[in-house]
């Protein structure tokens, strides 16, 4: 399945944090110690109507990285979420692509494990993206929805290189738009977040993008996978709310960040509107 939009969701605390240092499928992010880490104020987007979909705490070498929604249907994730690391942006090519056991109901500990040489991947096709969904593919490439760059433990680099973390991108689009978009993205919070950065980058598969200004704290981004009218819309959270309403599978109460980002101790209202 080929999504036609990506979208990158971002909220920036204003106070610090600390987080101190098996991928599992799970009934509740709260459930794992430390899963629930990765996400803003301990609360996942909420909303969703497809009950099948499969939450999944990307645990590597025995600690939980950061949390997928999974589509195993589709075979495809509906979003990572993650906390952003400074990092200086450079990109790993060395590290192994893997795939999540317990989405397969196969035994293991609950890490993330490499594909191993001569698999057979009838066992868990069917649960989820394998290798070969890739292999002697000209239009599109594995983009990342927690990208590496956005990571500075190597461990939680090489967490980044599972296929659960992975869509469908055009070419033309990753190594374009949306990898510039990365990169500033990572510019501006390694120059200015003091506190913790919590990002959620997902996919839905209708639609166009649309422009709409932005501010922080919060602020969100469109973009549409193809070669061309691929350029990245930097919208507010709230607006990308909405357009997603209408264009995917959510109720009522869906919503990206909880209680959409007021923080416990908010910048003083007249930064939130400074130029």
């Amino acid at each position: 399945m080929h999504p036609s939009i990506i979208l990158l969701v971002l909220a920036i605390t204003t106070w610090l944090s600390e987080h101190y240092g098996t991928a599992t499928v799970v009934e509740d992010f709260n459930h794992i110690e430390r899963c629930k880490d990765s996400l803003y104020m301990g609360t996942p987007p909420r909303g969703f109507r497809d009950s099948r979909l499969k939450k999944i705490c990307q645990r590597y070498a025995d600690k939980p990285r950061y949390v997928t929604l999974y589509d195993s249907k589709n075979r495809i994730p509906v979003y990572s979420a993650y906390t952003f690391k400074k990092t200086e942006g450079d990109r790993r090519v060395d590290y192994p692509w893997m795939y999540e056991p317990q989405l397969a109901e196969l035994d293991g500990n609950g890490n993330m494990v490499p594909f191993p040489t001569g698999y057979l991947h009838m066992k868990f096709e069917d649960s989820q993206a394998v290798l070969d969904d890739y292999s002697d593919v000209v239009l599109y490439e594995r983009g990342h929805l927690n990208p590496d760059q956005h990571q500075s433990d190597p461990q939680d680099r090489a967490a980044t290189y599972t296929l659960t973390n992975v869509v469908p991108e055009i070419r033309e689009f990753n190594i374009g738009p949306w990898r510039e978009h990365e990169e500033r993205i990572r510019v501006r919070l390694n120059n200015f977040c003091r506190g913790t950065a919590y990002i959620v980058t997902g996919v839905t598969t209708t639609g166009a993008p649309h422009n709409v200004r932005i501010r922080f704290p919060t602020q969100a981004a469109l973009a549409k996978n193809a070669k061309e009218g691929n350029r990245v819309q930097e919208i507010t959270v709230q607006d990308l709310e909405i357009y997603l309403t209408n264009k995917m599978s959510v109720d009522k109460n869906f919503q990206l960040f909880y209680d959409n980002c007021n923080s416990p101790s908010p910048l003083p209202s007249y930064l939130h509107y400074a130029n």
